[in-house]
């Protein structure tokens, strides 16, 4: 039976002290699990040889955990902290649903409006399939597009503007709104549409509404303002010789929307407690739900190495995952962009959430999220919650 789209959420406000939060730490019944948690993940990290990351994991309004591990480069003397600044790939997806979903609120965007009115080169093989495709369905990945179109354009560093020309040469693999096709191009169109109707740039939009508020003080967008942070974590790719440092690249931060933010864990802290319905005067309860009402099914999630032992139904909804993790419904997103991988997920049901950053590339963070998931559902269960 699938999860309901309308979820619970607390009313509290982030109004912690460091001593506040260490003392709600201590009443928290899942500072025992968190404990252990930090146990795993640094014993992982080390076993994995991974240069650096860190977590964050929130109950409610406060933050019961947050470590660090490692250093910003392999064999370099900087550890990685709290305000240590990670790309976050397509985690960044989950602020561009969330940015739209505020303007459809507002009345400023509508999720029906046609993406051709904001994107008028875009074009298909299909001139019809190209008018059906709308907002919603550009931020659902259900365009019909065949999954991850012209990325390896954008891996070749091609630019968006000759990259949008070649979209009629594409034929739909299914109509808008029918089936999954996660897009990293595509799903950057909801870009044109929020800065038409703000009259705002996409990064001082989501630094005004976002990040500002929610003082995720390290929080920006783009290739400059990640090279100019001092505190950053440098990418490591994965060799048969183990980690090696490699060069930020420039190419998908032309896609500010899906993969274009940067942060530290304990700027996810914050936007975590917000999702959980925290800070409603800046992410309003209505606009949670709206993006993270289930859309398309995406089925090839339940085949997921780490996961699928858990899961029984998989959806996307507007920049956000929408999971059933044995029974409960999970909100998530990862993201991957050479040299880094982060996730973000929490429980509306039991108003934690748990957030990592790593600065190597590594399939231990799907196992800890994982578990972590899994031994907190546990833990619920035997307290009856």
């Amino acid at each position: 039976m699938f999860l309901k789209p309308m979820f619970v959420f607390g009313a509290l406000s982030i109004s912690a002290t460091l001593p506040l939060q260490q003392a709600f730490a201590a009443q928290s019944p899942y500072s025992p699990l968190a404990d252990s948690f930090k146990k795993q993940f640094h014993k992982e990290l080390k076993s994995n040889k991974v240069p650096g990351g860190a977590f964050v994991i929130v109950d409610t309004d406060k933050v019961i955990k947050l470590s660090s591990y490692g250093k910003r480069s392999k064999g370099g003397s900087k550890n990685i902290n709290a305000d240590t600044v990670f790309r976050l790939a397509s985690v960044s997806k989950t602020f561009a649903g969330t940015l739209a979903s505020m303007l459809v609120n507002e009345g400023k965007l509508d999720w029906q409006q046609p993406i051709t009115r904001y994107v008028p080169e875009f074009s298909l093989a299909s001139v019809q399939l190209t008018k059906d495709i709308n907002l919603g369905h550009i931020v659902g990945h259900s365009t019909g597009l065949m999954p991850n179109s012209y990325d390896n354009l954008i891996n070749s560093n091609v630019k968006m503007t000759k990259i949008i020309d070649m979209f009629d040469e594409l034929t739909p693999i299914c109509k808008p709104g029918i089936c999954y096709g996660y897009q990293n191009v595509a799903f950057s169109f909801i870009q044109s549409a929020i800065e038409k109707e703000s009259k705002h740039s996409y990064q001082d939009l989501l630094q005004q509404r976002i990040f500002s508020p929610l003082k995720m003080n390290s929080a920006s967008v783009g290739y400059n303002a990640f090279q100019q942070t001092k505190n950053r974590a440098e990418p490591h790719v994965k060799t048969k010789h183990g980690f090696k440092q490699v060069k930020v690249k420039p190419n998908y931060y032309q896609l500010a929307p899906a993969a274009g933010v940067n942060a530290s864990i304990n700027d996810m802290s914050k936007w975590l407690i917000a999702n959980l319905g925290q800070n409603p005067d800046i992410l309003p309860v209505s606009i949670i739900r709206d993006v993270t009402s289930p859309g398309v099914k995406t089925t090839r999630e339940l085949r997921r190495r780490d996961w699928r032992q858990y899961l029984d139904s998989a959806h996307y909804g507007k920049g956000w995952r929408v999971y059933e993790f044995n029974g409960r419904p999970l909100i998530y997103h990862a993201g991957w962009v050479a040299g880094y991988v982060a996730e973000i997920s929490y429980s509306p049901e039991l108003n934690i959430g748990m957030a990592m950053l790593l600065n190597g590339e590594s399939r231990v963070i799907a196992q800890l999220s994982s578990t972590f998931w899994r031994d907190a559902f546990r833990q619920a269960d035997k307290l009856g919650m």
